[in-house]
């Protein structure tokens, strides 16, 4: 999702783009509008795999996308505006395909799409795994370290591959995050005559890097000491790598309660500490997006080492001082304060960045520090909190509690303006 302050294209001055989804069967696999559209196509654009997959008949001029592809979408399609265009895409054009980018540079209204079964489709016929029950992560593009994010025991994935590399890399990622003896199956060349499946377990794989057309299958299975990771905030402390400067977990938990991340939303966590505040509120939704700010530079980097471990590749880290380092970051939806609210300026900052409707957190064990939050809980509202937790210990050879530092925390939401009142 692109940030609240970005600005959409203008529309491109084209006609109606046709959209034709295409599988590893070709043409012999294309219903009757699909393969009359392409064959009273102009221009044909696509990649050169599946522009290989056309026969002579189609005599349109054949355009194979460069790359980088997403950045060469607006220019190429100006290029031919006024042509009879068909888009190829592999499978499903908007199930991880072209479709996206062509919707955001045409809009909807532009295009016509003709799709395929995709992968995935296809994948669960073969396996008689329900579509519904199966969670989907593409590694096309993206780093390998973001299935950790999927990895539950019990559950089954498929994996989108990048290429013939990738169930390797897979398996590694599996065995490296206690997850080595889950099933793999890879499913090659799906629909195609070439079509083929090596099985294995993570534990075992040695399958010789095969066809990059390929989907993989993963039927979860954790190993007895693997660390238990939840679908909700509050993971367990171990589970980070740190100095010391770590949200607990219980403390983590009720912080992600108030933040309530939702889908597509954006975090900044200034002071990020050891980034489990936006390394959970990633794991929420694979949509959502956080901005670290920490000043400390080996923390930065531990913070995304963090995120890697954990599946969320994609959090971005700012080392830098705050508020100094606030400059320049998209609108947040959501700010944490975990570090440094009594330096000049920087609370004021965060209340500024954020829109109305956004909500501010900050969590904090000192007293100077506390004293800030409660005249911002009198000027602003919100509800001020003392949270108290305590462990129980060996005391002798009986058992007693052993109470943690005690944390405040001030949760708000920014008001909306108040009308004027002027008729």
């Amino acid at each position: 999702m692109p940030p609240a302050s970005s600005v959409p294209p203008a529309p491109l001055p084209v006609s109606v783009v046709t959209v034709v989804g295409i599988g590893a069967d070709g043409w012999a696999g294309l219903p009757d509008a699909a393969r009359s559209a392409l064959l009273d196509a102009e221009v044909l654009i696509g990649g050169e795999r599946q522009l290989g997959l056309l026969p002579p008949v189609c005599a349109g001029r054949r355009v194979p996308w460069p790359s980088p592809l997403r950045p060469a979408v607006r220019g190429l399609l100006a290029a031919h505006a006024g042509s009879r265009t068909v888009v190829l895409a592999s499978g499903d054009p908007m199930f991880y395909g072209i479709g996206r980018a062509l919707t955001e540079e045409l809009g909807a209204g532009a295009l016509h799409v003709l799709p395929h079964p995709s992968s995935v489709s296809y994948a669960c016929a073969r396996l008689g795994w329900p579509v519904e029950d199966t969670e989907t992560v593409t590694l096309v593009g993206r780093p390998t370290a973001r299935l950790a994010a999927a990895l539950h025991d019990g559950r089954r994935l498929l994996v989108l591959s990048a290429d013939s590399a990738t169930p390797a890399a897979v398996a590694a990622l599996l065995r490296d995050r206690g997850f080595g003896p889950s099933r793999m199956r890879v499913l090659e060349q799906l629909g195609g005559t070439d079509e083929d499946c090596l099985d294995g377990t993570a534990d075992t794989w040695t399958h010789p890097s095969g066809d990059p057309l390929n989907v993989i299958a993963v039927d979860c299975r954790a190993t007895p000491d693997a660390l238990r990771l939840g679908a909700v905030p509050g993971l367990p402390d171990e589970a980070y790598e740190h100095d010391g400067q770590l949200t607990k977990r219980h403390v983590r938990a009720a912080t992600l309660g108030v933040l309530a991340p939702a889908p597509g939303e954006l975090l900044w966590d200034v002071g990020g500490g050891s980034g489990s505040i936006a390394v959970e509120w990633l794991r929420t939704h694979p949509s959502c997006r956080a901005v670290t700010v920490e000043r400390d530079p080996e923390r930065a980097r531990r913070i995304l080492r963090n995120a890697d471990r954990l599946g969320v590749p994609a959090l971005r880290v700012v080392s830098g001082r705050a508020p100094e380092a606030l400059a320049g970051l998209p609108v947040p939806d959501a700010v944490f304060i975990g570090g440094g609210l009594t330096v000049p300026g920087l609370l004021d900052a965060c209340w500024d960045a954020l829109p109305a409707g956004g909500r501010l957190v900050a969590n904090t064990v000192t007293l100077e520090s506390e004293a800030l939050l409660a005249d911002r809980y009198r000027r602003f509202g919100g509800d001020l909190v003392r949270l108290a937790v305590a462990h129980a210990v060996p005391v002798g050879g009986f058992t007693g509690w052993r109470q943690a530092m005690p944390v405040t925390q001030w949760s708000v939401r920014k008001a909306h303006p108040t009308p004027s009142g002027d008729n």
